[in-house]
């Protein structure tokens, strides 16, 4: 599939075009930056070969109409689809969408959240329909990476009111983040679902995203793309009673007050232009504004990694990307300088030669230091075009009818807790059978203490394990006072301790978490209906309750499974079941 990509930011549009298949060739690269009146700075790169030129387009809109003639002039044609930067989707578009009438309209609704982005990209959307109007059209949104951030990172403690009305917190720059945890992983040499990343995209918009297991957790932007860092032209965090104070002091509307903040302050505020580079400059000749302004971006960044690393335990790896993050060796080291506490050692010859040719991913840290310093490019484009590939390739659905399971709180254990609970040569017994083949719940129970409170007489499932694990919901976990993570059963690693009670004993224990819904799914059924290990799918629960459609469900593939879905007792109280239900597996069809 040949997959032409526009990302139209608020002041640069890059292009881009893939032959997506096997592999993924980038055919020809584009960007133009600095805008001015007398033309802009355009970047290309066409199969390999760089050319840089002054072109005499001056805004946004005289790029994209541009774009054309730069395909036609290097002989591009036989394009397949078109995939789109979308900024804002709200909490609407938690996935790629098709970009049909009833979602631009969708969209534009939302420009009052990203003013200064949605516009430019519906204007690629548009001129794109025009000139391609037979090819399928993609909208890939960055806030849709950010959904799976939890109701506590995402929820303003603000009157119910404003959040009924759609006051919450989003994040952007999402297909970046996405991306480059992706590529650290692939650096590291460990699933994405094994790490934890904070991701830096630092860039005229900046941005930084903690990433837990391959989830997005938080993200320092928040309803619009003003809050956080400091940017370009935007203030990043700012007391919301500067509004009051503005209004009273200099008979500022809120208007002006909003504008100034998204055009008029950041770097453009503190130095006169909006641009890093200018700022390093005239900070090296001596200028104090400069200065200042470049410990305030330092500061505000560094700030929001230690937090993001205290949100997650700690992290294996810190990447930056974005215009600032991949080429200001100077900016990088600030930013890392004072985080040796939590691990960061920066190699200061690895940081000052940086070579990023050919999606490299050079790695900075000193030698033997403990969290990985990653730089590399973002790519949104080709993560653009890889989930635009994939939407397309959904061109029709497969249903598999699946029972679903309730999951009520439960343990299991390790040997040498069987026997510290109930006794020296204790074995767990079986009650009776669970459908998965070899599993049961035992005669024995146990008691769940917490600090706020206690579960009793929960459930042991046998056989025992290798390693001891207690499942409960998020409503148990406030009964017991104790946050516990949403993982897959035997991911263990920093999970919070909790003390187990037996009738011989007690156990104090790490291993509580919140099961993530999933489906245990026999080998034939996972071929049949082309879904694999880990592989996350849609299941709508039919035949009972209120009916729901539970995404993110994660498929586990086993040897002599029984294909069933578990959910725990929260999920099902949502969703209206007692007992058991039936639910449709809504999964892809790959290829295309």
């Amino acid at each position: 599939m040949r997959t032409l990509v526009f990302n139209a930011g608020s002041s640069s549009l890059k292009f881009g075009l893939y032959d997506m298949g096997g592999a993924e060739v980038l055919r020809l690269k584009g960007g133009f930056d600095r805008f001015a009146e007398d033309g802009c700075d355009l970047k290309l790169t066409v199969d390999g070969t760089r050319h840089d030129s002054r072109a005499p387009h001056r805004d946004m809109a005289a790029a994209i109409a541009a774009v054309p003639g730069i395909l036609a002039s290097h002989g591009i044609d036989g394009i397949n689809a078109i995939g789109h930067r979308i900024a804002h989707g709200g909490a609407r578009f938690d996935k790629p969408a098709l970009m049909d009438a009833p979602t631009l309209a969708a969209i534009e609704d939302l420009t009052p959240l990203a003013p200064l982005h949605n516009p430019a990209n519906l204007a690629a959307v548009r001129l794109a329909q025009q000139i391609w109007p037979g090819l399928p059209q993609v909208g890939v949104f960055d806030t849709s990476f950010h959904m799976t951030a939890p109701a506590f990172s995402t929820t303003y403690a603000v009157p119910l009111l404003w959040r009924e009305a759609g006051l919450r917190r989003f994040g952007f720059h999402g297909t970046s983040h996405k991306y480059v945890a992706l590529r650290a992983a692939e650096v590291i040499g460990q699933p994405v679902e094994r790490l934890q990343i904070v991701s830096c995209h630092l860039g005229n918009g900046a941005s930084v995203c903690a990433i837990n297991r391959g989830r997005s957790m938080d993200t320092s932007m928040g309803l619009t793309p003003l809050e956080g860092l400091v940017m370009g032209t935007r203030s990043g965090d700012v007391d919301p009673g500067a509004f009051g104070f503005l209004s009273r002091e200099l008979g500022l509307d809120v208007a002006q007050i909003e504008a100034a903040l998204y055009n008029d302050s950041g770097l453009k505020a503190l130095t006169g232009s909006p641009d890093m580079r200018d700022a390093e400059d005239r900070a090296a000749a001596g200028d104090p504004a400069a200065q200042l302004a470049i410990e305030i971006y330092a500061y505000r960044a560094r700030k929001y990694i230690g937090a993001y690393a205290a949100a997650m335990g700690g992290i294996d790896a810190l990447v930056f990307t974005g215009g600032i993050g991949e080429n200001s060796a100077s900016m990088r080291r600030r930013i890392c300088d004072g985080l040796e506490f939590m691990g960061v050692t920066l190699d200061i010859d690895r940081n000052q030669h940086v070579d990023l040719a050919n999606r490299a991913a050079p790695e900075l840290q000193a030698w033997g230091g403990r969290v990985r310093v990653i730089v590399t490019e973002t790519q949104e484009q080709l993560q653009i075009a890889r989930e635009t590939a994939a939407a397309l390739a959904v061109t029709r659905r497969a249903r598999l009818v699946l029972p679903v399971a309730v999951s009520a709180r439960h343990v299991h254990l390790c040997q040498a807790d069987v026997e510290a609970l109930f006794g020296p040569g204790a074995t767990l017994s079986a009650e009776f059978p669970l459908r998965q083949p070899g599993n049961f719940a035992a005669h024995q129970k146990v008691t769940i203490e917490g600090p706020k409170g206690a579960l009793h007489h929960v459930r042991v499932l046998g056989p025992t394990r290798s390693r001891t694990q207690i499942e409960v919901s998020r409503t148990d976990t406030f009964a017991l006072g104790v946050e516990a993570p949403v993982r897959l059963s035997g991911d263990l690693d920093g999970t919070p301790k909790i003390r187990l009670i037996g009738p011989a004993g007690t156990v104090e224990t790490d291993g509580l978490i919140i099961a993530a819904r999933h489906i245990h799914m026999h080998p034939d059924d996972a071929d049949r209906w082309g879904v694999s290990d880990k592989e996350e799918v849609e299941v709508r629960v039919t035949g009972t309750g209120r009916g729901m459609t539970f995404s993110g469900v994660i498929v586990r593939v086993q040897p002599n499974a029984f294909t069933e879905m578990h959910i725990d007792t929260d999920e099902a109280n949502a969703a209206g079941i007692s007992g058991g239900a039936e639910g449709a597996l809504i999964a892809p069809e790959h290829g295309g």
